[in-house]
Parts: C-alpha cells; sequence; structure tokens
C-alpha cells in the first residue's frame, strides 16, 4: 500500500508520517530527506526541482512492490505529483490513500512556521511568506483532508488510521498496528 501525505510546510505532515509509520510498520519516505541528500552529494542546490520526487516515486513503487507498505511524505502542491504518486501504486498494483494535511487556523500555522526546527541536517526552512507564496494547487479529486489546527497529533491520527484499514480491507490486505 502507498500512503501519499501532502501540505504545506509546518502544517504536521512529518508528526503524522512518524506516528503513523510507528503505527502500521510502514516505511516512511520523506522528499525533505531525499532532496537533502541530492544537495549535500554536489550538484544540485535548493531548490531542487523535481528530482527529489522522482527518486521518491521510483522508491516507493519499488518498496511496494517489495511487499512493504510506504508512507510518502512531501508537500505534493501539483496534481502533476499528486498523479505520479498515484500511478507508482497503480503500476505496482497496490492500494494507494490520498491524504492533504492542512492547519486552517492562520495564526497558528504561522506560529508553526516561525517556531519549528528541523532534523535534516543542512535543510533549509522556508519562512512564512515562502510557505504562502508557494505554488499549491488544489487537489483535484477526493482525498482526506485532516486538520492539524489546535489538536495534537493522536487526535489528527484516527481518520487517516481508519483510511489506511478500510484500503487495506478493500485490498485484502493485512493491517498490524501496534
Amino acid at each position: 500500500m502507498l500512503i501519499v501525505l501532502g501540505g504545506l510546510p509546518a502544517t504536521g505532515k512529518t508528526t503524522l508520517a512518524r506516528l503513523l509509520a510507528a503505527r502500521t510498520g510502514a516505511v516512511h519516505l520523506r522528499v525533505d530527506t531525499i532532496e537533502q541528500a541530492l544537495v549535500r552529494s554536489g550538484p544540485a542546490a535548493h531548490p531542487v526541482g523535481p528530482a527529489g520526487y522522482a527518486v521518491g516515486y521510483a522508491l516507493a513503487e519499488e518498496h511496494v512492490r517489495q511487499g512493504l507498505r510506504v508512507i510518502a511524505e512531501s508537500v505534493n502542491p501539483l496534481a502533476v505529483t499528486r498523479d505520479a504518486w498515484r500511478d507508482a501504486a497503480v503500476r505496482a498494483g497496490v492500494p494507494v490513500v490520498e491524504a492533504e494535511v492542512v492547519c486552517s487556523d492562520r495564526a497558528e500555522h504561522r506560529r508553526r512556521v516561525a517556531t519549528r526546527t528541523t532534523d535534516v541536517a543542512g535543510l533549509p526552512l522556508p519562512g512564512w511568506r515562502e510557505v504562502t507564496g508557494r505554488e499549491y494547487e488544489p487537489w483535484n479529486r477526493a482525498h482526506l483532508v485532516i486538520d492539524t489546527a489546535g489538536r495534537g497529533p493522536e487526535e489528527c491520527l484516527p481518520p487517516l488510521l481508519a483510511a489506511v484499514s478500510a484500503a487495506a480491507d478493500e485490498g485484502g490486505l493485512p493491517l498490524p498496528l501496534a
């Protein structure tokens, strides 16, 4: 199964992805980590462009073909990026769950952007102007929306777990929950 988490920076994607991975035993594939590895390797610089996503799609498809459950976490700002994750799952013949993580409270979101830190060495974090000014297309198909405003990660996880469980049931897959 491929679980795709998208949303603007500082909405809580990484926290939810890590929590979901711990609960389900899924592999957490984070595009920020891939992009920073490309930058550290030499020729790339921020913004990396499509290379990090292309590597992510290939890794996700390879991992799900091996029978692993994968959580692909990225901003995922464009229909073309969302389609590419879905296409990787379709090619591999596995179910896909798509979720957008949002923070509907603008003041809270802005505070998160201003106060967050990164655990990816050297990764530059965008400021509020970069977050709100970036290209981010509306989703053009049904997907789960998780609003993290005023809620902790444990409160936000149940709808995501339910969607993953439903997709697993539909695909005839076991879903171990820790």
